[in-house]
């Protein structure tokens, strides 16, 4: 009977109590017939106890059965009539089914051994077939419980499997979240924190320059910072597209920020063009983006130069710039450009190098190099 059907085993359980109380015979309070209730007492504890939840001691639930069957033994023993020998019966087959192999066997010979020495001694050695058979009998239900327990565990075990891959499926959907809350963080950090930086920076020029008197700086000024704010929404809509995964026209894209940053002719492409995934597309403009963004910042007037190659295992983009030409206004970066670029290579399996010049015609500058494969 499956384990989960509580009100069937109970209702199992008190039939044969019932029955076993109406037809075992004699009860009464003294003698012979005291000796019959007080073991079907024993034996009806024993048989309820099997309700007893699953977490019950091993030792505990042998010890508890042993006594079972050895009271379900006297009872054969002592009674004259009933349906006694149905305890035997069920507290062997929940043997199978509580105890391990080895247990569950012993408790099943014992009964076996018990019930069948009593009827042979009751009945005489001219019934020894019907004696044996019939007294070994009583152990075979637990055959029946070790198969029941082993059903039970193999459902378990396929309920517990359920349950882990949904755990792990749970687990991959907030990682890919999680993921994806990156992406979208460095995104917009691309898109508002260098956008805002630059608007704000003309802006303040803008203001001390007020003071001088100098209308001309002024509006240069205030006319930089209103085509970075037409910038600003050119990034926007490149960030909805990389959002949206929308694939993005690489070689164009690419060529339209280094000339709005400034800078006309500086890209180099090295090798043959060839298409590349829309996610890779989308990163490799993104790192371009902020390396320029960061040269225009910490080195203003300064030469940059962009490369873009294509090898046959990798696509390598290199960002580099000269010393600075021009002042450089004071302020405090946010800190996550290079660590946005790091993560959108990483992400794709590449490395990323970012460091100072120390020679060349570009020394005391700065370059930065993603190489993602494929």
């Amino acid at each position: 009977m499956p384990r989960h059907d509580a009100p069937l085993q109970w209702v199992i359980t008190l039939l044969i109590i019932a029955i076993a109380v109406a037809t075992v015979r004699p009860v009464g309070v003294s003698g012979r017939g005291l000796a019959v209730a007080a073991l079907l007492v024993v034996n009806s504890v024993a048989l309820m106890a099997r309700h007893l939840p699953p977490g019950f001691p091993p030792r505990a639930g042998l010890a508890w059965l042993t006594t079972g069957v050895v009271a379900a033994a006297a009872l054969l023993q002592v009674s004259t009539s009933g349906a006694g020998y149905l305890f035997a019966y069920l507290l062997t087959g929940h043997a199978g089914f509580r105890l391990a192999l080895k247990p569950a066997l012993a408790v099943a010979a014992l009964s076996s051994l018990l019930c069948g020495g009593v009827l042979y001694f009751y009945l005489g050695p001219e019934h020894q077939v019907l004696t044996w058979t019939f007294g070994l009998g009583t152990g075979v239900p637990v055959v029946a419980g070790i198969l029941s327990r082993s059903k039970q565990q193999a459902v378990e075990a396929m309920v517990e499997a359920v349950d882990s891959t949904a755990r792990a499926a749970q687990a991959e959907a907030r990682t890919a979240v999680l993921t994806e809350r990156g992406r979208i963080a460095r995104d917009v950090h691309d898109v508002l924190a260098h956008s805002l930086a630059g608007i704000s920076m003309h802006l303040e020029l803008a203001d001390a320059l007020i003071d001088t008197g100098d209308l001309d700086k002024v509006r240069a000024a205030h006319d930089k910072a209103h085509s970075l704010v037409k910038e600003s929404l050119k990034q926007a809509q490149w960030t909805v597209h990389a959002l949206r995964e929308d694939s993005l026209p690489l070689l164009e894209s690419l060529t339209a920020m280094v000339e709005s940053s400034g800078h006309r002719d500086v890209l180099t492409v090295t090798r043959t063009v060839r298409e590349l995934p829309a996610q890779v597309t989308q990163n490799l403009l993104r790192i371009a983006q902020e390396a320029l963004t960061n040269a225009a910042r910490h080195a203003p007037g300064a030469k940059v130069s962009v490369e873009l190659t294509f090898d046959a295992a990798s696509t390598v983009l290199t960002v580099r710039n000269g010393p600075a030409t021009g002042e450089v206004t004071a302020g405090v970066g946010s800190g996550m450009g290079l660590i946005g670029m790091r993560e959108r290579v990483a992400l794709l399996g590449g490395t990323t190098a970012a460091g100072p010049l120390t020679e060349g015609p570009d020394r005391g500058g700065w370059q930065v190099e993603a190489v993602i494969p494929g």
